[in-house]
């Protein structure tokens, strides 16, 4: 095995890499020493801190802001085949431990030590996404470590997220092994669900908000409920399995809502679901206009914050669909709002939630808080790792 080249930081800057963290910023890097241009995107580099102490092994991209990620705190390990069948086996371990179905997020990136690399499972067929250089450099190795713990009947490759183009990295989907249909199947909380893993958003499906829909259960029976940024139903659908009395699912996607549709019929709720297309904004106005009302509605958007600079418009895109929500809720009615945007604080979403009952002369009793699953476990040391938040209100007429 070729010797690996030396990425020499700054003085200090080896402090949050101790921490546990395992991101490196290129104004991190003594350039001096070694210049980060000499270097190709993805290879593999021996990470000294400024006093000569090996800190582990990293892969580099000398074209991004977080030019490193640590792989490995031991200089013996690499980032091969047989490293990835550890860290896989290790984070299969827990998933075992914590779902009855072979259907969760195997790997979670950084959390299960695989920076730069998401891997979904429904059951034998495993969607894998690739972000990083480092990672796209041992696709074949991922693939074959795949196979060595599973022998998975189909694997995809998709690698489409719009990280990829900040890497260098062209976007492509690729069935690698195997032949998978259209939708495929998958179980969540007990219930028989479908994904489109080759055409969907992202791997196809989010297994992330798994804990509180299983909390939505409780309180849907023999209720009205309105799902809205519905996708495929995930929301919508577990309450029709749960004994809601009717489902609106509204979603922009003509084809999620296909989905969804094929997901009531697989619950014997399509009699009971209704599919509206449109944005949720103005959907939810011409349903307030109709004095339509629901017991229960969902609201999960899609981040409406994905960069630090966006907070202030992304919490009043929150503000506004919230509203709109309460507005069409019956009395004593239960909102769900989440949100997948990391840089909004949970604080400020239930502060979110506060205001918006106030101006409509409510207020929010907040009676559950949800949290991203154990297949999306929170790195300690790396706070990005924490993302998902849902609050589960009961909304009062004011006093």
């Amino acid at each position: 095995m070729s010797s690996l080249r030396t990425l020499a930081l700054n003085n200090g800057a080896d402090r949050r890499l101790r921490g546990g963290h395992v991101w490196i910023y290129s104004n991190e890097v003594d350039n001096k020493k070694t210049p980060l241009k000499e270097f190709t995107a993805g290879e593999q580099v021996l990470v000294e801190a400024a006093n000569g102490k090996p800190l582990g092994i990293a892969y580099v991209n000398p074209q991004t802001l977080i030019c490193a990620r640590i792989i490995g705190r031991d200089p013996k390990f690499r980032l091969d085949r047989s490293l990835l069948v550890h860290r896989i086996n290790i984070a299969l371990s827990l998933r075992e431990a914590c779902f009855d179905a072979p259907c969760y997020r195997l790997v979670y990136g950084d959390s299960d030590g695989l920076s730069g690399l998401v891997i979904d499972r429904f059951y034998d067929v495993f969607v894998v996404q690739i972000s990083t250089a480092g990672m796209e450099a041992v696709v074949g190795d991922i693939v074959s470590a795949l196979n060595k713990v599973f022998m998975p009947s189909a694997i995809v490759l998709r690698c489409d997220g719009k990280m990829r183009s900040t890497e260098g990295l062209e976007s492509y989907v690729e069935v690698v092994q195997g032949e998978i249909p259209e939708l495929v199947p998958l179980e969540e909380n007990g219930v028989s669900l479908l994904a489109p893993v080759l055409s969907g958003q992202k791997t196809g499906w989010f297994y992330d908000h798994r804990l509180a829909r299983a909390t939505m259960q409780r309180h849907v029976k023999d209720k009205r409920v309105l799902d809205l940024f519905s996708y495929v139903g995930g929301w919508g659908v577990q309450a029709l399995a749960a004994g809601a009395s009717e489902v609106t699912c509204v979603d922009s996607s003509e084809y999620a809502l296909d989905v969804a549709v094929e997901n009531a019929k697989l619950n014997n709720g399509e009699d009971r679901f209704i599919a509206l297309q449109g944005d949720a904004f103005d959907s939810c106005k011409a349903l307030i206009q109709e004095q339509e009302k629901y017991d229960v509605i969902i609201v999960d958007p899609p981040a409406f914050i994905t960069r630090r600079k966006d907070i202030r418009n992304g919490e009043r895109a929150y503000g506004r669909i919230n509203n709109l929500a309460m507005r069409l809720l019956s009395k004593n009615g239960i909102l769900i709002s989440a949100s997948c945007s990391m840089h909004l604080e949970r604080s400020s979403l239930i502060d979110i939630i506060r205001s918006n009952a106030r101006e409509l002369d409510r207020n929010a009793q907040v009676i559950e808080q949800g949290h991203q699953g154990a297949d999306h476990p929170i790195h300690a040391a790396i706070p990005e790792t924490e993302y998902l938040k849902s609050i589960t209100c009961r909304i009062l007429p004011g006093t």
